[in-house]
């Protein structure tokens, strides 16, 4: 076979594997120890109708520490030390405190934030979304038990950078976020992690 052929069809197969959703986000596992980024995201009902839409940024510190700050006007932190999680709603003057257990780790952001067996709690498999954005590999995790509050979530590399999530909940609510201002492996303070319930504000257990 003609060399340049040869060179070429390995050029191919070498592109065919890169365009992958699963080997993607093992790839994320394996490379990434914590990250910094800014996102947009937008809920949408079962009636495709716009329901939220906000701005906000997050912080993750594999295993399990992460820290979502959604600005207004649906101003929340979603915090996790690794060992609790702890959701504040600054409208509601309301936190809301659960430990870090199986079905947290269900859930999106313990999905990027968890250890490397994203497997034992989800199916993973390659998936096309011709409806999005061009020249991005998409897995779906499908959770294996069914009271993890999500039916299905879609994660989106592009280049090899996380740069979407989409989520559908048993509601059948859409919620799709766009990361954008990614740093991969940035120093990140432990306090950056750290909750102190403010005061005047209502505490609800698990």
């Amino acid at each position: 076979m003609n060399k340049f052929v040869v060179v070429l069809l390995g050029l191919l197969v070498s592109n065919v594997a890169l365009a992958d959703g699963v080997s993607a986000l093992k790839e994320f596992y394996r490379n990434t120890n914590s990250m910094r980024a800014t996102f947009h995201q937008e809920v949408k009902d079962g009636q495709g109708n716009l329901v939220q839409e906000v701005e906000g940024k997050m912080q993750l510190d594999r295993p399990n520490k992460f820290r979502w700050d959604y600005n207004k006007p649906y101003e929340q932190q979603i915090i996790s030390d690794g060992k609790e999680v702890f959701l504040l709603d600054t409208e509601l003057e309301q936190v809301t405190i659960r430990t870090l257990n199986q079905a947290l780790g269900m859930s999106p952001a313990a999905l990027l934030a968890g250890g490397d067996g994203v497997e034992k709690n989800f199916n993973l498999k390659n998936v096309k979304r011709p409806e999005r954005e061009a020249n991005v590999e998409w897995v779906q995790a499908m959770p294996k038990i069914e009271d993890g509050g999500f039916e299905r979530i879609y994660i989106g590399f592009k280049d090899g950078e996380l740069r979407y999530m989409e989520m559908i909940d048993s509601f059948k609510h859409l919620t799709y976020i766009a990361f954008k201002k990614i740093e991969r492996n940035p120093t990140l303070a432990m306090q950056t992690f750290l909750f102190k319930v403010p005061d005047g504000v209502d505490v609800v257990g698990e």
